[in-house]
């Protein structure tokens, strides 16, 4: 099939696939209550029928596995491949400007609206490549079956539901990252820690701190209450703190003392890097302070050494690590809660393919042990689909021809759908250098982006299950 026959197949149905891609995105589907029959409410379902509705009217057959994921065949053949994308998405915040999350509108070459981006404008583009297929006169040897998931924001379950029926395809990709291949998912491991101790009344002392609401966010916002101190005895502290992180703290009378908030930015776990963790910024002031003698003091202050602001490394901790395939590990402290009578945190990390249960996990359990803290660990190892299989190495081919960019491998803290599948790698749906604002207000596709990624699917389906 030549290059030009399907890019001026896209050209033509343009207008049909935004079309499509707009009646999907203004169907509400983040996770509702569960109802019979509706595993994750109403809006994830109306969301299924819709696409599996467009998939019918293209002459498709099509399946639905119990409103958890919906699934639509090229042919009846032998599988081959399998194309992943999601319907579900995440709620739809506040601060949007150009259109309102579910009125979808195209502005400047951009189509806004939840969902544009992740992941209903590629499920589209995805099975938009299907009909090209069909509708060229492609033969193909093998099938292709394109998977629609409702719960991949929130657990994922509905792809386990469907793998716990289905066999895995030789061949997966899932169009909700972005091009050339992301064919490594670091390991993940969440730990959640806690030591207790007996109270004391010995003054200064913290009485209480809390910071983060989810494991997977470097917050921007902590808090504590201090008694025995004054906000302007505190001031010195709190200016050497903001020396010392970057963080912004303010202090304010309260009873017996001083209410402390420190302000950060936030970040996603995935690149602690790219935030300033307010959490390990009160923190080092917390361990600064003149606070009397006790166990809990002592507690804070390990736990201030083993996570010190601005070390996304774990060097502190002792964890610190990289390989070739997925760079350096990352970690980051994201949760905190202190009280008279103990400590509770849960930290985030992202490690490399050579991190193990031994190397890391047993480590940081170690570590935090002689600080006088349990560990409750949950970790999942890495996913890599090498870079050399004819798989990839098909995908990479696609890439280049059809944008004249060079292909590569790349590597990702996040997770995707394929993360439990032997050989599943994220393939698309937008550029490197685009930022479609995913989860954030005003989230878009690229117009062009989407057409794009429309013809790389086709060829990836002809040259992957043709003759």
């Amino acid at each position: 099939m030549e290059k030009a026959q399907i890019e001026a197949y896209f050209a033509a149905h343009k207008q049909e696939l935004l079309d499509d891609i707009c009646r999907v995105v203004r169907i509400k589907s983040d996770k509702g209550e569960s109802e019979p029959g509706k595993p994750f409410g109403a809006g994830p379902a109306a969301a299924l029928a819709e696409v599996l509705r467009i998939a019918e009217n293209m002459g498709f057959r099509t399946q639905n596995y119990d409103n958890y994921v919906g699934t639509v065949d090229a042919n009846d053949k032998e599988p081959q491949l399998n194309i992943l994308a999601h319907l579900d998405v995440v709620p739809a915040g506040n601060g949007w400007t150009v259109t309102q999350p579910f009125e979808p509108v195209e502005r400047d070459g951009r189509l806004y609206g939840r969902g544009t981006a992740d992941d209903k404008g590629p499920a589209i583009a995805a099975l938009y490549a299907l009909k090209a297929v069909k509708d060229l006169g492609v033969p193909l040897q093998k099938n292709v079956r394109l998977i629609v998931g409702t719960d991949e924001e929130c657990g994922s379950s509905d792809i386990a539901y469907y793998y716990s029926k289905e066999k895995e395809s030789p061949m997966t990709f899932s169009p909700d990252a972005s091009f050339p291949v992301i064919n490594v998912e670091k390991a993940r491991l969440e730990g959640e820690l806690t030591a207790r101790f007996t109270p004391s009344e010995m003054l200064p002392r913290v009485r209480r701190a809390d910071a983060g609401v989810k494991a997977n966010v470097v917050h921007d916002a902590a808090c504590a209450l201090v008694e025995g101190l004054t906000a302007e005895a505190l001031a010195p502290y709190l200016q050497q703190a903001e020396e010392r992180t970057g963080a912004h703290f303010a202090a304010a009378p309260a009873e017996n003392g001083a209410e402390i908030t420190a302000k950060g930015k936030a970040a996603h776990a995935s690149t602690p890097e790219q935030g300033n963790n307010a959490l390990t910024a009160l923190l080092t002031l917390l361990a600064a302070l003149p606070l009397a003698q006790s166990d809990g003091a002592a507690k804070l202050r390990a736990l201030a050494r083993l996570f010190p602001h601005g070390d996304t490394t774990g060097s502190a901790a002792g964890v610190a690590m990289r390989d070739d395939v997925s760079g350096p590990l990352t970690i980051s402290l994201n949760m905190l809660h202190v009280d008279e009578t103990g400590i509770s945190g849960v930290f985030d990390c992202r490690a490399p393919v050579c991190a193990t249960e031994d190397n890391l996990q047993n480590v940081l359990a170690r570590r935090l042990e002689e600080a006088g803290f349990a560990l409750e660990p949950h970790f999942s190892p890495a996913h890599h689909v090498p870079g050399d299989t004819p798989f990839v190495r098909t995908l990479l081919k696609c890439y280049e021809q059809y944008t004249g960019r060079k292909g590569e491998c790349l590597y990702t803290g996040g997770g995707t759908y394929v993360h439990s599948l032997k050989n599943g790698v994220a393939f698309g749906c937008s550029l490197p250098e685009t930022d479609n604002r995913m989860h954030g207000a005003d989230e878009f596709a690229v117009v062009d982006e989407l057409l794009l990624a429309g013809q790389i699917f086709t060829q990836a389906i002809i040259d992957l299950c043709g003759a």
